[in-house]
This record gives C-alpha cells, sequence and structure tokens, in this order.
C-alpha cells in the first residue's frame, strides 16, 4: 500500500469518532504504519467534565470545541452556534451520547447519485461490529468496542412524557435506536457506569500503544500535497513549526466543517469559489462544501408546579420517531423528552422540562466556504436552515403532537403549563414564525464531500476523491442525505466500512 519513499502508509487528518475508528482498526495490521493527526488536544488534555454525561450542555464552550457559528441564518436573523468537537474523539466527546441509527427508510436515497453499496442492510454489518449492545434486540452488536444501551434509571419526568406518548396514541418501540422501528421509547447512550464513552475511549486508547501508530495533537492541517493527481501527503502545522508527512494514502476524518475546508485550502473544489478565496485551483470539484445540511431543532419549554427530579444522565433519555404526515415513506420527525428547561424567549424557568422537535429528514441545503487559504481562518458556513417550506410544516406537527403529548393524563400530576412558545402560537402561521425564529442546531451536520458517481458527487463509492488518487473521505461530510436520527452511529459504521475498504481496495 505504501510507496517505498513514504513514511506511512496512511496519514488520518482528524482525530475525531471516525479517525479513531480508523487508527484502530487500520493498527490492527502490524505492517500497516499509520499517522493521526489531531487539531485539538490529547484525551488527558481535554476538560475533566467531558466525562460527566450531565455536563454535555456546557462542553462546547470550553477548550473541547471549536466555537463555530453559522453565517446570519435568513430564518432567524441571526447565526447559529454549531457545536463541533477539538480533540480525541471529536464531537463524540462533547456530544449528547445518543447513540441510533437512522431509521432504514432514510438510507434508501444514499444511491440516488450513483453510489453503489451504501444502503441500510449495507451498512448493517458496520453498525453491528461498532456496538455490544446490552439490549440484545434483533440485529444488534454483541462484541464492538463500544457499550450502548438505555439509561439504567431514566428520569421520572422522562418516564411519564413516554406514557403521555402512548396514551396519544403513538406505539411503544421495543428497540428505537436499531434503525426498524418506529414510535417511542428510551434510547441507547454512550454511557458505560455512569461515565462518557467517546471514540477515543472505546477505540483509540487500547491502540495507543501500538508500534505503528503515531498520533499527533495540537496539529493543524495546513493543506494537502500533491504530485500531479496523486495526493502524497499533508502539510501540518505543530508545536510552533510546519511540517510535512508523506503517506501512501490520504484519509479526511476532520468532519463536514473540516473535511471540506481542507480539501478547499487545498485547492480542491469549486472553481469559482476557490478564486474568490485567492486559493490556486488544483483540482476542479464541484461538489466541495455543497449539499450541507443538519438537523433544526425547535424546543417546547415547560414549567412544572412539581419538582423534576435531578438529572444524572445525559438529560435527553428518550425519544420518538414518527412521520410528519402519514404519506413519508419514513419518520421524517423526532421528538425527544429533556429533563431540564431549556433557555427560551418567552421566560426563565427554573423547574420543568423541554420537549424537542426535529424535522429528521430536512429539504433545505446549505454551504460551506473558505475566505482564504489561512488555516485559522473560520469558514463561511450557511445550512439554510428552514429554506424550504416543508421543514417548516413539519415542525408545526411535531409540535401539534409533542403538545397533545404534554397534555396527557400520564402528565397531569405534574402540572405543566407551556412557557414557550405559549398560549399565543396556536396555529400553523404563529407556530411557524416561532420555529423559524427560535431554534438550534441539532449538531449533526453532513453532505459537504457528499457520497456519489455523478459530477456533484465527492467522493465515489469507495469513498476515494473523484479524479484524484491516494485521497479519500470517511466522515460525516461524505453523507449525501442525513439519516433519521442523531448521526453519530452512522459515522461508526462509514468508518468501519472505511477500514474494509482500505485494507481490500
Amino acid at each position: 500500500m505504501n510507496p517505498q519513499n513514504s513514511a506511512y502508509d496512511v496519514i488520518l487528518v482528524g482525530g475525531g469518532t471516525a479517525g479513531c475508528v480508523l487508527a484502530a482498526r487500520l493498527t490492527q495490521d502490524t505492517d500497516v504504519r499509520v499517522l493521526l493527526l489531531e487539531a485539538g488536544t490529547s484525551m488527558s488534555g481535554l476538560p475533566d467534565s467531558v466525562g460527566e454525561p450531565t455536563a454535555w450542555p456546557s462542553l462546547a464552550a470550553t477548550t473541547a470545541g471549536w466555537g463555530d457559528s453559522t453565517v446570519v441564518q435568513r430564518a432567524s436573523g441571526s447565526p447559529v452556534p454549531l457545536p463541533r468537537g477539538r480533540g480525541l474523539g471529536g464531537s463524540s466527546a462533547i456530544n449528547a451520547m445518543v447513540f441510533a441509527r437512522g431509521h432504514r427508510s432514510s438510507y434508501d436515497s444514499w444511491g440516488d447519485h450513483g453510489a453503489k453499496g451504501w444502503s441500510f442492510d449495507d451498512l448493517l454489518p458496520y453498525f453491528r461490529r461498532s456496538e455490544t449492545a446490552v439490549s440484545g434486540a434483533p440485529g444488534r452488536g454483541t462484541d464492538g468496542p463500544l457499550t450502548v444501551g438505555p439509561a439504567t434509571a431514566p428520569n421520572e419526568i422522562l418516564l411519564a412524557c413516554l406514557d403521555g406518548a402512548v396514551e396519544a396514541g403513538h406505539p411503544r418501540a421495543r428497540d428505537i435506536s436499531g434503525g426498524l422501528e418506529e414510535g417511542f421509547a428510551p434510547v441507547d447512550l454512550n454511557i458505560v457506569a455512569g461515565r462518557r464513552q467517546s471514540a477515543a475511549d472505546a477505540y483509540l486508547a487500547p491502540a495507543l500503544n501500538r508500534p505503528n501508530l503515531r498520533v499527533v495533537t495540537d496539529a493543524v492541517a495546513h493543506r494537502l500535497l500533491f504530485d500531479g493527481e496523486r495526493c502524497t501527503g499533508v502539510e501540518y502545522g505543530a508545536d510552533g513549526r510546519t511540517h510535512t508527512a508523506a503517506a501512501g494514502e490520504v484519509v479526511l476524518t476532520a468532519g463536514t466543517i473540516g473535511s471540506a475546508q481542507l480539501l478547499l485550502r487545498s485547492g480542491v473544489g469549486p472553481e469559482e469559489d476557490l478564486r474568490r478565496a485567492r486559493v490556486e485551483v488544483v483540482h476542479p470539484l464541484p461538489g466541495v462544501g455543497r449539499n450541507l445540511h443538519d438537523h433544526p431543532l425547535a424546543t417546547l419549554v415547560h414549567r412544572t408546579r412539581r419538582q423534576v427530579p435531578a438529572p444524572h444522565n445525559n438529560h435527553g433519555e428518550i425519544l420518538g420517531l414518527l412521520r410528519s404526515t402519514p404519506e413519508v415513506n419514513g419518520p421524517d420527525l423526532q421528538i425527544i423528552f429533556v429533563d431540564i428547561p431549556f433557555p427560551n424567549p418567552v421566560a426563565p424557568v427554573t423547574n420543568g422540562f423541554t420537549i424537542g422537535i426535529s424535522p429528521l429528514r430536512p429539504a433545505s441545503r446549505g454551504t460551506l466556504r473558505i475566505t482564504s487559504a489561512d488555516p485559522d481562518a473560520p469558514p463561511l458556513i450557511d445550512p439554510r436552515y428552514f429554506a424550504e417550506e416543508q421543514d417548516v410544516r413539519a415542525v408545526f406537527a411535531g409540535i401539534t403532537t409533542a403538545r397533545r403529548i404534554a397534555c396527557s393524563p400520564a402528565l397531569a400530576d405534574w402540572g405543566v403549563e407551556e412557557v414557550s412558545p405559549g398560549p399565543d402560537a396556536v396555529d400553523e402561521r404563529s407556530i411557524g414564525d416561532y420555529a423559524r425564529r427560535y431554534f438550534g442546531s441539532y449538531c449533526h451536520p453532513v453532505g459537504t464531500c457528499a457520497l456519489g458517481e455523478d459530477e456533484m458527487s465527492v467522493v465515489d463509492s469507495a469513498l476515494r476523491v473523484r479524479g484524484l488518487e491516494g485521497l479519500r473521505v470517511a466522515d460525516a461530510s461524505v453523507i449525501p442525505s442525513i439519516p433519521s436520527n442523531n448521526t453519530n452511529a452512522t459515522v461508526y459504521a462509514i468508518a468501519e466500512r472505511a477500514a474494509d475498504l482500505l485494507r481490500h481496495p
């Protein structure tokens, strides 16, 4: 795999979920030399609060996050914070620890642009390879590095919400994390013995002492190096100096923002965008940075007369997958019950809970662009949330459903009062206005290096960057259409499959 003059067989750029998986899997072969570059810190350098499940809402503002925001969104008139992990483990070290495959129907469109071998059934062996699922449900993994399962003792208010969903006519699923069911149930979490289990914990830590793996942290990739149409290595900054590393293959695992950003800084992308950023065009590829999309999250915040028990898990332990209308071909809405009241635009709430609503298969698409080749210059991130009206209609359907649940007999004893958006938002127009103005990112950006075989695809069915040799992308950026659930489990599966593709080209 490795040319004689290269120091490494594979360079991985990015030590998040995908990078940790690939570093661990590829170095199982003692003859394969791997360099893993991570812009953030080592595991020991992350804040102590990373391991505490209840602390995740504050982690994006620490050194474990990049501090990204979108450009001003037309829907809300404001930029939207877009948390992204920085450090070994990446976003798996700061996320809300929900581990759930998207429903199998949401993978049906992955082949629309010609990609082969990426259906739900194709990914199923890799989903299973990543996990040891304590539920024992059919189709789940039994010997993977991740130990995943529902919260051992969900918060009492969340159990009441689950009962309310069933009372409102929704099915009680057995395994809402498995990708086969609709309905409501406790979701699997990346929490083991009361602590977060990140990709670095489960995959990378057991591999760190392998002599064929070198990990360099605080290493910012500047650009990719090319010899004609072959990528030969990476230039990166570390210890105040500029370094170069050569490899037989370079794999970008820096995520939806980082991988597209590095391609663009290296002159790979839409010609017009590169020239505007004063970057020399090395390889025109019009799809880089396009197709950016994310799950927006609207919230209903409730006050309760009865005291909500103190949280001790991840706050959002129970969720539902449902359809916004009977006509859609699979679940396109998530409702998640949260045991703390989110900040809201109406009134502060000190004791209560939140119901989150997310359109899981958004039609809105945006872009990621750069302003220069400077690796310290932040990218221009524009998901164009709610640009398509169908995303607003899906939220309206979700809010209507959530209100029925909040008014169910199961929650009557809690003395529930909806504070935000409140009783003035009663029709589709007023609820739609609320959703457009007051929403956040669910922190699931995908799509900027989309998988496929047509001219707008960035990587082919084997994750190779189209028109180039020695370069692949293997992270959430290759997802052409976002799955109908939290995305981290899918990234694990993509990385597991990428390891097979690299071992058996």
